[in-house]
């Protein structure tokens, strides 16, 4: 199955599109297609947000890390401001993905 993201309109790839995509490729009825891209991504959502690393083989992971709280200072003025500590989102590709983008085959869904 060969999905490409060349014919839509945007250089970033949406919800809709994906959902798009899975009506034409699958046969998914565009409901159900909606439906379960929602799904996934309110799957990584609540994993991520409960702590728990998301790792999807061929694409890369999906961590929480926890940065502490850390002086700052606004660029404008100079002035020190302190940096509240927060949990924040990083993604690491896969060896696989940076791979496939190094060679330019990412177009394929079956090998990503």
């Amino acid at each position: 199955m060969d999905i490409s993201v060349q014919s839509l309109e945007t250089p970033a790839l949406t919800k809709a599109q994906l959902a798009e995509l899975l009506f034409e490729q699958i046969g998914l009825n565009k409901r159900e297609s909606k439906d379960m891209v929602d799904a996934f991504f309110d799957l990584v959502s609540s994993s991520l947000i409960e702590g728990d690393d998301v790792k999807i083989t061929g694409f890369g992971n999906f961590q929480i890390r926890t940065k502490s709280s850390r002086p700052g200072r606004n660029p404008r003025t100079g002035e020190a401001i302190p940096i509240a500590a927060r949990r924040v989102v990083t993604f690491h590709a896969s060896q696989k993905l940076k791979e496939q983008i190094q060679n330019g085959s990412g177009s394929s869904a079956s090998g990503v």
